[in-house]
């Protein structure tokens, strides 16, 4: 029976029935009513002079949802950077400590990853595709959402494990990529008939730091369901659903 008088709490609940990424992720925020000027406000204070950011409304089988696009100015072409640079960047910033704290904690675990893949200090991890602004907004943004839309718990389903290989700056790896595997060690996953990267580096990364407990749906009252959209067309609809309610 519930106390009469009992603080709620608002949780956010991860549907990954298609897998994650960062920008799904961060799509799906938007999707939920967070403004996108807002978002754009905030993350202007990371000093990253090189973007801007465009959403627009997408349908992937039938349901429509927000497709967030990261758009890189000519100027903003450093791609590679270390973890070193990349803390700087977010300690330099005006976002709360929270939010610093939370996003840092992303980077070094990626950094963690990545060099017990090539046999590297963390601090010497050369990243490529994850020091991208892109990628760094998408993190960062990420964590930004949670905040602004003051989520106080994070839920995930389990996560989708696609089979096959991606290219990436060192050449063809099995799916799961190395890092995401290093970076889910511990999270329940299933494998699907998949020959997609269905979970990201960035998106397992960001899941990680802010997921609670991975499972299927705490008791929740919902009032709100975003949908991010990933890049691709499948059989299945390439999004990522958020619920964020009540408990």
């Amino acid at each position: 029976m519930k106390i009469v008088g009992e603080r709620k709490v608002k949780i956010a609940y991860f549907d990954c029935f298609s897998g994650v990424s960062g920008d799904m992720l961060l799509a799906a925020f938007i999707d939920l009513g967070l403004p996108l000027e807002q978002l754009s406000k905030e993350l202007s204070s990371l000093g990253l002079d090189e973007f801007h950011l465009e959403a627009s409304r997408v349908s992937k089988c039938g349901i429509f949802g927000t497709k967030l696009n990261v758009v890189v100015h000519e100027n903003g072409h450093h791609h590679h950077r270390h973890l070193g640079e990349i803390v700087g960047i977010i300690g330099r910033s005006g976002l709360d400590d929270w939010v610093k704290d939370k996003s840092i904690k992303i980077f070094e675990n990626i950094a963690a990853a990545e060099g017990r893949i090539h046999n590297l200090p963390a601090d010497k991890v050369h990243f490529h595709e994850v020091g991208a602004v892109d990628s760094i907004v998408d993190v960062v943004g990420s964590v930004l959402a949670v905040r602004l839309l003051e989520i106080e718990r994070v839920y995930s389903s389990p996560l989708p494990m696609g089979r096959g290989f991606v290219s990436t700056a060192h050449g063809m790896v099995p799916l799961p990529a190395p890092a995401t595997a290093e970076l889910l060690k511990g999270v329940p996953v299933h494998w699907v008939n998949s020959e997609k990267e269905l979970v990201t580096p960035t998106g397992a990364a960001i899941l990680a730091v802010l997921v609670s407990e991975f499972g299927y749906f705490p008791p929740v009252r919902w009032e709100r369901i975003g949908y991010g959209c990933g890049n691709s067309d499948r059989k299945v609809p390439n999004m990522l659903r958020i619920f964020t309610g009540w408990s």
